[in-house]
């Protein structure tokens, strides 16, 4: 890629998150098509250049084109960015693999934990597509796709082995309101990211039962502990865990009522089932699909994870709201480290 050539990105698919990526490429003077599964949201943002399944109120930038043949999306592009549920991404990703250029980075902003192999995005992407680990990034932040639509300022990490291929994405998504940083630590900022949604679902809990802002700061600096704890079992560095796809974005997730974890965990709060706060949050909420795979890591190198541990007995409904509340208290008391 030369600095006078045109910069070329295929974001799949068109969710609320994909779309605020590519607004944000395309602000940032890059060329965007977004792979979208139904034709008639990939002809509306051909047509009218907005997103009618998640903005129907925000104008895309003219740059923005879409389609529904992966191999048209992805011809030549220079970026393949990645934002689907995590748990659909072996399957999907294997059909989309044979039109991947040679050449193409792929970028993963997926922030969860795949059930059964217990592998980070990245990992499942370079085992199904075979490209290299210094063809893969992730972009991970405190990123609240509405506030991103609105413009509203943000920042974000993007971690790549490949300390060039993470400053090529750098530069194809800064924008005046989108500030990207770089870091070769991609474990860290894959499982600060995984981690936090289940840590948000707990604090929407506290929230939807009352117990104050004492229990949900603690649950947070709690949360953040145990993150640290496995991150650096499994290879991260700690700092990693300071920054924007650590504490960052664990902050915006269990602060904000526009994240979706919290907002689940504040339907169980109130006493709703997981199926009814499924149904009731209406899009992917990945913390309560990896909270098992995640505690399966915790076991495997030797970390203890309480409040993961009991929120994914609570999903599975092991235990019940008032058990879950009552595990997290009772434990032991032990020094601060």
């Amino acid at each position: 890629m030369t600095q006078n050539r045109a910069v070329h990105a295929a974001v799949f698919s068109a969710g609320s998150w994909g779309t605020a990526v590519a607004k944000i490429l395309a602000d940032a003077g890059t060329n965007v098509i977004v792979h979208a599964r139904r034709s008639e949201i990939a002809g509306a943002i051909n047509r009218v250049h907005r997103n009618p399944g998640y903005f129907p109120d925000v104008e895309l930038p003219i740059s923005v084109t879409a389609t529904t043949d992966p191999a048209v999306a992805l011809d030549g592009v220079d970026f393949l960015v990645l934002s689907i549920p995590a748990q659909s991404l072996r399957a999907s990703l294997a059909a989309w693999a044979p039109h991947i250029g040679p050449n193409t980075v792929i970028v993963s902003l997926m922030k969860g934990i795949e059930v059964g192999s217990g592998l980070r995005a990245s990992q499942v992407i370079t085992e199904v597509t075979g490209v290299p680990v210094e063809r893969v990034a992730v972009l991970s932040g405190p990123n609240l796709a509405r506030e991103i639509m609105a413009g509203q300022p943000a920042a974000a990490t993007v971690a790549c082995p490949d300390e060039d291929a993470a400053r090529r994405f750098q530069a194809a998504c800064h924008t005046p309101y989108f500030r990207p940083y770089t870091s070769t630590d991609v474990i860290g900022v894959e499982l600060g990211g995984a981690v936090k949604n289940v840590i948000a679902l707990a604090v929407g809990i506290a929230s939807g039962m009352g117990l104050g802002d004492n229990a949900i700061a603690m649950l947070i600096t709690r949360g953040l502990a145990e993150a640290t704890r496995l991150v650096t079992a499994m290879g991260a560095h700690p700092a990693t865990l300071a920054g924007l796809s650590g504490v960052g974005d664990l902050v915006a997730t269990c602060s904000s009522p526009l994240a979706r974890n919290r907002t689940f965990g504040t339907h169980l709060g109130h006493g709703l089932s997981v199926t009814e706060a499924t149904a009731a949050t209406r899009q992917t909420t990945e913390g309560v699909k990896s909270a098992e795979a995640i505690l399966a890591l915790a076991h495997t190198h030797g970390v203890e994870m309480p409040i993961t541990d009991v929120m994914s007995a609570l999903l599975t409904e092991k235990i019940t709201l008032d058990e879950a509340a009552a595990a997290l208290m009772q434990r032991p008391p032990k020094p601060e480290r």
